[in-house]
């Protein structure tokens, strides 16, 4: 178990000092437009900025999301990161527990988000490979309690596991032991992709078997396949680091995927993979989106102190709130319904799929 709890600390470092982020493959905001409102018919001392989320209430729909755990020097990130979503009353998911299930020295890495963030909606995690390979439901309830969840996310990450030497790549039967968790488990099931993004095929299959929500988690943000070239080359797998850095792009942009999830998902959707600012975040819940999350650049400024990080946060909730004066939204079931034009690059994807980007922008018309 040493070796993934090394793995842990080198994903960590290689994220805080590389440049992991894709650069081709972006997360498409930038080809969804909010219609501006010149008479927005709202002040902005009434904006409201809390959700419901999985039945809990909300100061602002986002999510620090899953990032890290299961090493001894993670252990005041993650502190750092449950302070903030504390304090400010938002979700927050810790990364894979699995290290911390196998080798019970390393809970106190996941256990101090809960003692230091006693109210704050937290999300337990796993691997959906792992559920297939070597974990029970029991070691699943395990990781639940640990960290008193309210939740449970179960990620999917094939493109990273196949880029990762020695990686765990027999997904075969997952959605079986994903519903197995969801008849079995007392908190909700959230399944979350890892920077590859879901498809409007996969929703469905989630769909169909009762999960709780869906994160897209989609691409344009952290590229693990990435990750894992830099994290190979360091360890001296150069002809590995090749085969890796061939995906460093791949998967569908997160402005897509929210499409495609929402499109026949009709519960709880989360919007996580490239999102950068409270602008994104606007157009990730006006295009179907319940909340919105954000990794690497919580991880980056966390890693620097509360202060840091609860500025970053700050930044974002106030964009948001601009972005929903600027197109009349008194709360975010209003911006829900606020008008969007898609163009570019997605808008092709979109209608290469068959989908009507048109319907977003007449939103309301007759």
């Amino acid at each position: 178990m040493k070796e993934v709890s090394d793995r842990k600390i080198e994903h960590i470092e290689i994220c805080c000092k590389e440049d992991v982020e894709m650069r081709v493959n972006t997360s498409g905001f930038e080809d969804v437009w909010l219609v501006h409102r010149a008479i927005p018919e709202v002040e902005l001392d009434d904006i409201e900025l809390q959700t419901n989320f999985l039945g809990f209430r909300l100061d602002a729909p986002l999510l620090i999301s899953a990032m890290t755990g299961g090493h001894p020097k993670v252990k005041e990130i993650n502190e750092v990161l449950a302070k903030v979503a504390g304090e400010l009353n938002i979700a927050m998911a810790v990364g894979s527990q699995r290290a911390a299930i196998i080798d019970t020295s390393l809970k106190g890495t996941f256990t101090v988000v809960r003692d230091v963030a006693p109210d704050a909606f937290i999300m337990a995690n796993i691997g959906a490979v792992q559920l297939v390979s070597d974990l029970k439901v029991e070691d699943v309830k395990k990781a639940v309690d640990m960290i008193e969840a309210n939740a449970i996310s179960v990620h999917l990450n094939p493109a990273h596991e196949f880029s990762q030497v020695g990686g765990d790549t027999k997904f075969k039967g997952v959605l079986e032991a994903i519903k197995k968790l969801i008849h079995e488990l007392s908190v909700p099931v959230v399944v979350k992709e890892t920077g590859c993004g879901i498809s409007y095929e996969d929703a469905k299959l989630l769909a169909d078997i009762g999960v709780s929500a869906i994160d897209v988690a989609g691409a344009g943000g952290t590229s693990w396949p990435l990750v894992e070239a830099l994290r190979a080359e360091r360890n001296g797998e150069t002809l590995w680091a090749e085969v890796a850095r061939g995906f460093a792009e791949w998967g569908i942009p997160t402005a897509v995927s929210i499409v495609e999830v929402r499109s026949v998902f009709n519960r709880e959707v989360i919007a996580s993979g490239g999102v950068r600012s409270g602008l994104d975040c606007a157009k990730a819940i006006a295009l179907g989106a319940d909340l919105a999350g954000f990794a690497l650049p919580a991880l980056r400024a966390a890693s620097r102190g509360v202060k840091e990080l609860k500025e970053y946060v700050s930044v974002v909730m106030n964009q948001l709130r601009g972005a929903m004066l600027l197109t009349g939204s008194r709360n975010i079931e209003e911006l829900k319904r606020a008008k969007v034009v898609i163009t570019g690059r997605v808008k092709q994807w979109l209608e290469a799929r068959g989908f009507d980007v048109k319907s977003y922008a007449r939103r309301s018309f007759p």
